[in-house]
């Protein structure tokens, strides 16, 4: 039988796009195995790297100016196949917008992502997948529901600052502006989190210190984004509290909350990504799935890629084997996550620093060995 093999595997943060590790597994593999048949499918699961996915796959790539997380205007993308959209909030309001070492936990907003919404509707897309991860911002989506026609105004009606810390100062919301072809679009919040907006699990306990918040921006912003919600239970009504405790309110700084507010549907991400990146079809053609990401731990398996991929495969009867710079899991839990092995870099190179400098000669030299264990 000849023998196919599915690289379906997410980025290896900080060293290699999801692209390019799928092009350096494959030149592993033929090291060993020349005529081997490989098809790469990137994936990811609504995180940055989200559109690369979808271009790889071969959505069209779209650009448009921004506001970046400070304001700052910056060139972001969505890619759009057919009337589908991928819309990835990282892309105008992710961390990587920010200078190098600063943070603005208070003040950095979501405007442009609700900039790329608007972007894709005049594009005439009718199902958005609006996949949230990686974000600088702890403003509850507020600055998104600005950019696509919401208002939040203080005691003088005077709109309030950009960010979180701004919404402490809130006294009404107005939903009445809000662009009328939301209600018309199919809308899917895409995480890989299912996080409620506030408390010991919400945006800002959880996630807020990763984006420079100190305990009392942690303070500050919980109580702003609870005042927020009771503000805004006040206009749309009871909903805008279930919201705020729905699974996934809390994704990106709580701009899943915002997006659960314009109608959308809460799903995994890397569920939604795989539908539509055609990963079924993609994974009926293959013997053999080589999934990944940078580090395999115990977040891998609450709804990263690799999980994803290898439950998909395993319901198919595939053998799923797994890439990746670190491995933090025991064998036993890579079993159960329905991953045949894993392959770290460490395995090559020891030095963790070589491993990250140097990570696509060393990830060839891993794939040679997959080829070697289950192509020969």
């Amino acid at each position: 039988m000849t023998q196919r093999v599915l690289i379906a595997a997410d980025k290896f943060k900080g060293s290699l796009t999801a692209v390019q590790v799928a092009d350096r597994v494959t030149a592993g593999l033929r090291r060993v195995v020349p005529g081997v048949e490989v098809e790469a499918l990137p994936v990811a699961d609504g995180g940055d790297g989200t559109v690369a996915a979808a271009v790889a796959a071969g959505f069209e790539r779209h650009e448009r100016q921004v506001a970046g997380p400070l304001g700052q205007e910056v060139t972001a993308a969505f890619a759009l196949r057919g009337d589908t959209a991928v819309v990835e909030m990282a892309e105008a309001s992710g961390l990587q917008r920010l200078p190098r070492g600063v943070f603005a936990p208070l003040t950095a907003s979501t405007y442009g992502s609700g900039e790329l919404l608007r972007a894709a509707l005049d594009a005439g897309a009718r199902t958005i997948v609006f996949g949230v991860g990686g974000s600088a911002t702890t403003d509850g989506g507020a600055g998104m529901l600005s950019a696509l026609g919401a208002r939040f105004l203080d005691e003088d009606g005077e709109p309030v600052p950009p960010g979180g810390g701004g919404l402490a100062d809130l006294a009404r919301a107005d939903l009445s502006g809000l662009d009328p072809r939301l209600s018309s679009v199919d809308l899917i919040l895409a995480s890989d989190v299912d996080n409620p907006l506030t408390g010991p699990k919400g945006a800002p306990a959880v996630y807020g210190p990763q984006k420079g918040a100190s305990p009392d921006d942690v303070d500050l912003l919980d109580a702003a984004l609870t005042h927020y919600a009771k503000v805004l239970e006040a206009e749309a009504g009871p909903r805008a509290a279930g919201y705020a405790a729905s699974p996934g309110a809390g994704a990106a700084g709580g701009i899943g909350y915002g997006a659960l507010l314009l109608g959308a549907r809460f799903r995994a991400g890397i569920e939604v990504m795989l539908d539509v990146l055609g990963f079924a079809p993609a994974l009926e053609r293959a013997t053999l799935v080589i999934t990944g990401e940078g580090s395999l731990d115990e977040q891998t398996l609450h709804g990263k890629a690799p999980a994803g991929v290898a439950a998909a495969a395993r319901a198919a009867g595939k053998e799923v084997v797994a890439v990746c710079g670190r491995l933090a899991l025991p064998p036993e839990a890579i079993g159960r996550a329905g991953i045949r092995r894993a392959y770290p870099l460490t395995s090559e190179e020891p030095d963790v620093v070589k491993c990250i400098a140097d990570a696509g000669p060393i990830l060839e030299r891993v794939a040679a060995r997959i080829a070697e264990d289950f192509l020969t």
